[in-house]
């Protein structure tokens, strides 16, 4: 999938409409932003858009909004922060229809560096993630032109996504993307197409499903292919090993089996935990203090449940990506999210900082780990997408960089 799009560089929106598509989806707490990685990561082609004299109107989603819109998940705390980094109000529009009569209305008031914020799209329900046409029309006809920087949402055809750009090119509007996109597809693309080697992929998180095409890809990319996680047990379930009570895919064992077979064939290191941190149960609440033992990997008892890689893991990790010249993380060790659980994900992240490697963090609990542990400032480029970067890494074509107009 090649990226000749037309960029915010490439377009002239003095005095237009134009309809920003960002990945506003930040993890809240009490109505607080807990991580403003993606709000940070918007700025510049919101900046650039504003000094270029557009009226610019930001649309994104946050959360899965299971059970209809709701206080919990409007973007009132993103609008609130937004004007914060601006320095500048941003006019949020709090109604839930999106796009409907005051929506309209703040847009048509609009002067020259203004800025408006629509409220969480995914209040529409299955107009947004069935990219209904209907929906996709009442976003088109609020803007001149349409540009897309939700990297983290480009891998799925929704309204604000794909839909949008059809309306917006039937009338004559250009559809571009943002420099984050366009930076995220230079160097995820640049990684797995065309990497400086050795080509270390570190893959965690807890299921294996998720990540299936992304191993069958990556295996044939990198050198190194190193496994953690909560998916590292049924890897090892698929080796013989007794597991006790951790995470395990009972559907995928042979699928593990098959993938270690073609790790073998094609002369590759697939790194798997020789030893395992291991509790009683899953923390619960998440950060509860947790009483943990670590024990070999084919030695876990039957009543407990591994919860991140062990201390000889962390340390084999840390050596294969000493060595690297280009590294891609996906996915945590562990339950990071515990600090008793986080010693895997921070040895790694810790390794990653230290290597003089291109080093990619391939977005969602990984990019919130690297950040909360301060790492951040240490990596090559952290992808503002999880499941957009997985699929970067699968090699798909992503719907929201298919839309964008061609140069």
């Amino acid at each position: 999938m090649g990226l000749n799009k037309k960029s915010v560089d490439d377009i002239n929106v003095n005095g237009k409409r134009v309809l920003v598509r960002c990945d506003f989806n930040v993890p809240l707490k009490n109505g607080e932003i807990t991580d403003e990685t993606r709000i940070v990561a918007a700025l510049p082609t919101i900046q650039k858009l504003l000094k270029d004299g557009g009226k610019v109107i930001l649309c994104s989603h946050l959360g899965k909004v299971k059970n209809g819109p709701n206080e919990g998940e409007s973007l009132a705390p993103v609008a609130k922060r937004l004007s914060e980094k601006l320095g500048k109000e941003v006019n949020f529009v709090a109604d839930y229809n999106v796009t409907g009569e005051a929506a309209t209305k703040a847009v048509e008031a609009m002067k020259e560096g203004d800025v408006v914020l629509l409220q969480n799209t995914r209040f529409r329900g299955k107009e947004e993630t069935k990219n209904g046409e209907e929906f996709s029309k009442e976003l088109a006809d609020l803007a001149d032109v349409y540009v897309c920087d939700a990297f983290g949402s480009s891998h799925r055809a929704h309204a604000s996504v794909a839909g949008v750009t059809d309306v917006v090119r039937a009338k004559g509007g250009e559809c571009a993307v943002g420099y984050l996109m366009q930076k995220e597809i230079d160097f995820l693309g640049n990684a797995v197409e065309n990497p400086v080697r050795p080509f270390v992929a570190i893959l965690g998180g807890a299921k294996v499903a998720d990540k299936l095409n992304v191993i069958n890809n990556l295996l044939e990319k990198c050198d190194t292919l190193i496994i953690g996680g909560g998916m590292a047990f049924t890897f090892l379930k698929a080796k013989g090993y007794e597991i006790g009570n951790s995470l395990v895919d009972e559907e995928k064992l042979d699928y593990c089996k098959e993938m270690m077979e073609k790790a073998e064939k094609l002369g590759k290191n697939l790194l798997l935990p020789v030893d395992t941190t291991i509790a009683a149960g899953f923390p619960d609440p998440i950060d509860a203090q947790i009483e943990v033992s670590v024990v070999d990997a084919d030695k876990i008892p039957a009543d407990m449940e591994g919860l991140d890689i062990g201390d000889k893991t962390a340390q084999l990790y840390a050596d294969a990506v000493k060595s690297a010249k280009t590294v891609v993380w996906n996915g945590p060790m562990g339950v990071f999210e515990n600090p008793v659980l986080a010693k895997g994900t921070i040895a790694v992240a810790k390794a990653l900082a230290e290597t003089d490697a291109t080093t990619i963090i391939g977005g969602g609990d990984s990019a919130a780990a690297v950040n909360q542990l301060g790492f951040a400032d240490k990596m090559s480029h952290i992808s503002t997408g999880g499941g957009a970067s997985l699929e970067f890494l699968e090699g798909k074509e992503l719907p929201g960089v298919v839309a964008a107009d061609d140069k």
